[in-house]
């Protein structure tokens, strides 16, 4: 054996050894000199003189950079494992572990039929014949994922029937008829590009990064939000640090200034189908251009429009959703967004016309006009939906200011109803108009339909639950509160037009991922007391 090839030996055992240790950066490193070696002897050799040492050496850079875009993956340095694996590929076009390599980090990218071909070639390799389970499994697995992204058939009902143990079927991303466009309310936001019914998907993707954990007390609460603040900025760092695209994608997110000069970009540049352009480890990061892009585009995990489902519902948890932070916030919202593992999945709350916005409410809009305004100016901006200038208009009648200040002081929340609700006649309020007011005083309305006293007095001067309900999801979607209502009408009297009301609100609130016997379920959790 010669100098060189004892130097090779030594460098494929110890780095093979640091790889079965999953040190994955030292393994790359030992890897990257191996190659290096491999290549310098492979240009030494005479293809003639000695072929089989030739087929030797080439052979034994397939496998090195094979498991050099192993450990890379591992580190998830997605596009410089890819250039490993069509390396490896170049000199043995069927080799099992490159195939499996590849497919899986085309997976992780959502490159769904890149990836199935990878597992069909792999198919081929006589290496395989041991692990065609393993294959068929990759094989099953990229279908169900492709499916899921053409055609947005996600379906969670076993999850949720099982009580949400265990892990959550994996998700695709998945973009509906939505694009950017500019918005009226501020800079840029989402639209529907047709009609989208009530509890249909509009979008699902995962987090760039995202960060959780468990909030003590007051003074601890803030120093762990601190910490998570820093180990979020981080893990975004990192994950520019380690793909250009993900740095073009965070770059093209608003600062929160010069919003009516920032480009809308064309749905194509979301889509996973988009080639990688190359790492970018060499490119200066502009930190203080990602804070601010953070601080404005951020989003919590546990909000007044979203719902945690799982495990992650004991955490406090902050995220970054690309595509997702297009979206503007409105008072009469018509999305809302359930929150599974790392992923979002965005869906229509109420029916959406082809041509209007996707919005969610950042803050509780089942609220009054003066403290929606309060809240907003504490988000930095002031909303002018169409319920605000609505209110604005309404609100300057003393009656309405006079309810509000005795619904503050105690007043009886049953007469105070019935005042709005005559007050309504009397100003001729119709349609939207209802809706809009009945949401601003819902807390009052929700006292007022959960106590039989109340009831028993004001019941017949006031409109139905059901009617209220419905007037005030026309305008806001369906919220947990609007269903806890429905649901704790049913104890009392429920019937099945009762019990279908309730269910096309828990379509709207949990979205058409959630089937109807699981929806039928967790409806009858919240009707036995047992929460939702």
């Amino acid at each position: 054996m010669s100098g060189a090839e004892e130097q090779m030996q030594q460098l494929r055992s110890k780095a093979t050894e640091l790889l079965l240790r999953e040190e994955w950066r030292d393994s790359i490193q030992l890897y990257s000199e191996l190659i290096d070696l491999c290549q310098s002897q492979i240009s030494n050799t005479h293809q003639h003189s000695d072929p089989d040492h030739l087929s030797k050496l080439h052979k034994s850079l397939c496998v090195a950079f094979s498991n050099r875009a192993e450990a890379k993956s591992k580190l998830q340095h997605f596009t410089q494992a890819l250039n490993d694996c069509d390396q490896a590929l170049q000199i043995e076009a069927t080799h099992f572990k490159t195939l499996i390599c590849k497919g899986k980090i085309l997976l992780c990218l959502n490159k769904y039929f890149n990836a199935l071909d990878c597992f069909k070639a792999a198919l081929f390799d006589p290496q395989g014949n041991g692990n065609l389970d393993i294959v068929n499994g990759y094989l099953e697995k990229c279908k169900k994922l492709e499916f899921q992204s053409r055609t947005g058939s996600f379906d969670l009902s076993d999850w949720v029937l099982n009580g949400f143990r265990g892990k959550p079927l994996e998700l695709a991303e998945y973009i509906g008829p939505v694009k950017v466009n500019r918005s009226e309310i501020s800079g840029r936001g989402l639209f529907a590009t047709k009609n989208i019914d009530a509890g249909t998907l509009v979008l699902v993707t995962k987090a760039i990064a995202i960060e959780r954990g468990i909030l003590g007390g007051q003074d601890s609460a803030e120093n762990a939000q601190l910490v998570m603040w820093k180990n979020f900025i981080d893990k975004v760092k990192e994950a520019v640090t380690r793909c250009q695209r993900t740095q073009l994608l965070i770059d093209m997110l608003s600062t929160g200034e010069n919003e009516a000069g920032l480009e809308v970009p064309d749905m194509s540049i979301f889509r996973p189908e988009i080639e990688e352009n190359g790492c970018s480890n060499d490119q200066k990061l502009d930190m203080d251009k990602i804070l601010s892009i953070l601080d404005v585009n951020s989003l919590v995990e546990e909000a007044v429009s979203a719902k945690v489902l799982g495990k992650n519902s004991d955490f406090y948890g902050v995220g970054l959703w690309i595509l997702v932070s297009f979206i503007n916030h409105s008072c009469n919202p018509n999305a809302r967004r359930l929150h599974v593992g790392d992923y979002v999945i965005v869906h229509a709350s109420r029916d959406v016309k082809a041509g209007e916005e996707i919005t969610f409410m950042y803050f509780d809009a089942l609220s009054p006009l003066e403290k929606r305004v309060e809240m907003s100016l504490s988000w930095g901006f002031n909303c002018r939906c169409s319920r605000c200038k609505f209110e604005e208009a309404v609100c300057s009648k003393q009656e309405l200011r006079e309810i509000e200040i005795g619904l503050e002081k105690g007043v009886d929340v049953g007469g105070a109803v019935y005042r709005l609700e005559e007050g309504m006649k009397r100003w001729a309020v119709r349609g939207k108009g209802k809706g809009y007011l009945r949401a601003s005083f819902w807390a009052a309305y929700a006292e007022v339909y959960g106590s039989d006293r109340s009831m028993k007095r004001w019941g017949r001067r006031i409109p139905a639950m059901e009617t209220v309900v419905d007037s005030v999801v026309e305008v806001m979607g369906s919220d947990e509160r609007l269903l806890k209502v429905v649901v704790e009408g049913l104890k009392k009297s429920g019937g099945v037009v009762e019990f279908e009301r309730a269910m096309k609100l828990g379509r709207g609130f949990y979205g058409k991922v959630i089937k109807k016997q699981a929806l039928r379920t967790l409806l009858e959790i919240g009707i036995n007391d047992k929460g939702y």
